[in-house]
């Protein structure tokens, strides 16, 4: 399950363990179609990933917080620390490969 997060809750859910942001607009065409695909991929890591997403046009304090010029981004993080971003739309395959890649 993909958690929609506001500014109380961004910190909190970030800080432990593995976590991937979906930095997303309502208006994103890409954004939209990697919806289905990130529930999808949420659903494989559960247990090992967390998945929450923001939306940029509401919460643009965070989105600047991480440098998030292009949508969509997705940001992976180990207890608040940047691993890995990554944007645009891709194929659920290749999605799956960037995130395997940190689990090894």
């Amino acid at each position: 399950m993909v958690t929609e997060l506001t500014n109380g809750e961004f910190d909190d859910f970030i800080k432990e363990g593995l976590v991937l942001i979906d930095f997303f607009a309502d208006w994103c065409m890409p954004c939209m179609m990697m919806g289905p695909i990130l529930e999808e991929v949420s659903a494989k890591f559960e247990g090992k990933i967390k998945f929450g997403k923001v939306d940029v046009g509401e919460y643009q304090d965070i989105a600047q917080k991480f440098n998030v010029s292009s949508i969509p981004n997705f940001t992976l993080l180990k207890n608040g620390t940047i691993l890995d971003q990554f944007t645009g739309s891709m194929s659920e395959e290749d999605f799956e490969e960037k995130l395997n890649s940190h689990l090894r």
